[in-house]
């Protein structure tokens, strides 16, 4: 049994055990133990693999079957002994449905985050509670003594400033 502290991999074993310090050990592929099934780890494969390789076979078998059901004629459906089966037209109104569901989906939420969002002129949008002012050190110091200034909004009349003076 292998310790808890231990990785492994096909050329090396790489332990991190306390009580015998950090221990690295490299052996070919030979001398490894051997396991009659090849899957990972001691507990068998991740279900998340397994749910991944379901899923994409699944969507694959799913397509194949859409694509028959709507692009075979119905007489060669009938000669293969398939007689039940939705209506063409739902060949072309399922994915017509689903794309007009997420194309509103997407503009509802555009929609809310505009009606969630302040209006321009509001003072909300330059102002909140996690807004701080600056914070003025004694300018009698020397530039070397002064303390770095914690970090604080730059103020409106700064950016208009800024942004908006005259160059000359």
């Amino acid at each position: 049994m292998e310790d808890q502290m231990s990785f492994n991999s096909p050329r090396r074993t790489l332990s991190y055990s306390r009580n015998r310090g950090a221990t690295f050990s490299v052996f070919e592929a030979d001398n490894k133990a051997s396991t009659s099934v090849g899957v990972s780890g001691e507990h068998g494969p991740n279900p998340s693999e397994v749910y991944g390789f379901v899923g994409a076979i699944s969507t694959v078998v799913a397509t194949v079957i859409f694509m028959v059901w709507a692009y075979v004629p119905d007489p060669w459906l009938h000669s293969i002994g398939i007689f039940y089966y939705p209506s063409k037209y739902w060949a072309l109104a399922l994915p017509t449905y689903a794309m007009v569901t997420i194309v509103t989906m997407f503009l509802f939420y555009i929609g809310l985050n505009f009606m969630s969002t302040p209006l321009p002129t509001s003072l909300n949008s330059i102002y909140d509670e996690n807004s701080k002012d600056p914070v003025c050190f004694d300018p009698a110091l020397e530039e070397d003594d002064r303390p770095i200034e914690p970090y604080s909004d730059i103020g409106i009349d700064q950016i208009n400033e800024l942004m908006f003076k005259e160059w000359k």
